[in-house]
């Protein structure tokens, strides 16, 4: 019944765009099906089943090469290094080192 209810797309289920995502398989499931199951399973049941990942077969029309290249050198390692640092210490009140 659920390869049938995926047969019908995404945009048959009221979705925008044709992308399955695993959230949206998971609801499907739980509309047609009445389960409530994880995203984590939602994956191994589609992959026990025979389902994979899909990958574009080619890049969109649309890209622009320059901007990408732009944005990784000028944009990502802002984004980078934005990070809080990591290292030692706790978020815990009850540490010693709490007032």
């Amino acid at each position: 019944m659920l390869e049938e209810e995926l047969g019908k797309g995404p945009s048959g289920h009221g979705f925008d765009d044709e992308r399955w995502t695993l959230a949206r398989v998971q609801t499907v499931i739980r509309r047609h099906l009445r389960l409530s199951l994880s995203v984590a399973t939602v994956w191994r049941l589609l992959k026990r089943h025979g389902w994979s990942w899909q990958a574009p077969a080619r890049r969109a029309l649309e890209r622009d090469e320059h901007a990408v290249e732009l944005w990784k050198k000028e944009v990502w390692p802002r984004v980078k290094a934005s990070r809080r640092p990591t290292g030692p210490g706790s978020s815990s009140r009850t540490s010693p080192d709490s007032p």
